[in-house]
Parts: structure tokens; C-alpha cells; sequence
């Protein structure tokens, strides 16, 4: 029985495929048919990415769709209260300023200090942030820790 798997075209002959870039005895090495003179040859030579040699570019010819607010993001730096029970004594200060000097946050943060509250804390501390989650509000409120909202 005969499948269409097993099915062969008899009636041309099968298309000799031109090899390129095997080496210099096959005509069709070294530069594999892409020419050697000109810009291409000289150092420093670059094509631009997605360049087409003049035609239109893929990507000029896909529409644009949406819009992204990704690169207008403010990064935020983020500290669990677990960390803040880890690392700070009853009566310290929490905010940037102290948590650089402990090697916990970078030089630069847009968008500030934000709490979030994983984990709990009973040290009674003062802590100076740009935002608290919910649960970190719910938990500093419960256990009577003061809070001061940076703008």
C-alpha cells in the first residue's frame, strides 16, 4: 500500500544545490559569492544593523503597535521588614542614607524607598520611606512602629 509519505517526484530531476563557503577549490569559497572589493574589503567597514542594501528594512516595514510605559519607570529600591529586624539595633533609622552605609542599596534610586512586609518587626524603629505596601503599613501600625512618608 502506498502512502503519501512514500510518494517520489520521477518526472524532473532533483536540483543540484550550490555549496558556498567550502573552501577555496570550490568556486564558491573564501568570500562565498559575497564579493571582496569596495567598502567590504577596507577596515572599519560596518553595515548598519538590519541594512538591506538599500531596500526598505524589516523593520521599517512592520507596523508599530502600543505604547509601553516601561521607559518611563522610576526604579524603586525594596527592603522586607525581615531584613530591617535582621539588620537594625531598637532605636535606629531606616532610610537610604543608612542602608547604603550597610552595602544594601545603590548610590542612585529614582524612584526611593519602599517597604514591603514580608516577615515581622518588633524592634521599635524609625523608618523614612518613599512608600509601604499594604501589609507592611498593616503590620507597623499593629505593632505601633512609626513611619514617615518621603515625597
Amino acid at each position: 500500500m502506498t502512502s503519501l509519505s512514500s510518494l517520489k517526484d520521477t518526472h524532473r530531476p532533483p536540483k543540484k544545490v550550490q555549496r558556498v563557503g567550502r573552501g577555496l577549490g570550490s568556486k564558491r569559497g573564501k568570500t562565498s559569492c559575497r564579493g571582496g572589493k569596495g567598502d567590504s574589503a577596507r577596515r572599519g567597514s560596518q553595515c548598519r544593523f538590519g541594512y538591506e542594501g538599500g531596500q526598505k528594512p524589516l523593520y521599517r516595514k512592520l507596523p508599530i503597535r502600543g505604547f509601553s510605559n516601561e521607559r518611563f519607570a522610576r526604579e524603586v529600591h525594596v527592603v522586607n521588614l525581615d531584613i530591617i529586624e535582621r539588620l537594625y539595633k531598637e532605636g535606629d533609622t531606616v532610610n537610604l542614607e543608612t542602608l547604603r552605609e550597610k552595602g544594601l542599596a545603590p548610590r542612585e534610586v529614582p524612584g526611593g524607598l519602599k517597604i514591603l512586609g514580608t516577615g515581622e518587626l518588633k524592634k521599635k524603629v524609625k523608618i523614612q520611606a518613599h512608600a509601604l505596601s499594604a501589609s507592611a503599613k498593616e503590620k507597623l501600625d499593629s505593632a505601633k512602629i512609626a513611619y514617615e512618608l518621603l515625597s
